[in-house]
């Protein structure tokens, strides 16, 4: 099978994710709108009165890009979780995993699919955003390259999830007690900057830390000596998870019944 072929199988994979994205927006593009609009009201409002500036900047400023941060990570990860163990649930994996598509272009079918819930979400809370702050983004090529290597990584990490759940109570399992600690514990709502003690020691094991703060610096063009670091940490989960996922697709561990 050549690989023109072999790139219609993948393409098709991730139509039929995207076409079920936005077929069902109610449930994967409207509560991100929403959501975002209650936190720029509730935290920018409230406390952004009280707060006003953190490091030079406004708070409603400071916080935006933390938000977007936060709609990519979770939607990227539901995204591919979602997915991929609706297709172990309806028993059709099986039916690609016997075609003669490649598993790796398989694999990443799922995680580009994951990938686009992500970064639609977050460009819709961009469009939120427009109507609580005034940001110029200081990078933009910076600020897509944040913005990719998340997607990429929490959509794999969701793939992964996705082998081993055997329950919709395994894909919310996830979501609901990791990702969610994990972003607020991550700079969204504050700097990191400011933590101290054991606090700034969990920071530094936080992966979500790293994207918040890297993309802060290319959305508002705040300093971050730790930047290029922080990409290379990045780069490094991204390789790892998909390792993973990869071994995990190519025995087809826990995709067959």
């Amino acid at each position: 099978m050549g690989w023109k072929q072999q790139f219609i199988g993948f393409r098709t994979i991730v139509n039929k994710e995207i076409q079920r994205i936005f077929r069902i927006w109610q449930q994967t593009l409207m509560p991100t709108f929403i959501t975002t609009a209650l936190y720029f009201v509730v935290f920018g409002r409230v406390l952004g009165s009280r707060i006003h500036m953190i490091e030079g900047v406004d708070y409603l400023d400071f916080i935006a890009p933390g938000l977007v941060v936060l709609s990519i990570v979770t939607n990227s990860f539901v995204g591919s979780v979602s997915s991929l163990f609706g297709a172990k649930f309806g028993r059709h994996i099986e039916e690609v995993l016997v075609s003669p598509i490649h598993d790796m272009l398989v694999l990443l079918g799922y995680i580009v699919s994951g990938m686009v819930r992500g970064l639609v979400c977050g460009a819709l809370v961009i469009v939120v955003e427009l109507f609580f702050t005034h940001i110029h983004t200081s990078s933009v090529f910076l600020s897509l390259v944040v913005a990719l290597l998340a997607s990429f990584i929490f959509s794999t990490a969701g793939v992964i999830n996705a082998i081993y759940a055997k329950t919709f109570d395994d894909v919310n399992l996830i979501p609901s007690f990791v990702i969610t600690p994990l972003t607020f514990l991550g700079g969204v709502f504050y700097s990191v900057h400011s933590l101290t003690g054991i606090w700034y020691d969990i920071s530094l094991i936080n992966p979500i830390s790293y994207i918040v703060t890297s993309f802060r610096h290319t959305y508002l063009g705040l300093p971050d000596d730790f930047f290029v670091p922080s990409l290379v940490i990045l780069c490094v989960m991204l390789f790892v998870l998909f390792g993973v996922a990869r071994y995990l697709f190519k025995h087809s561990v826990g995709l067959r019944h």
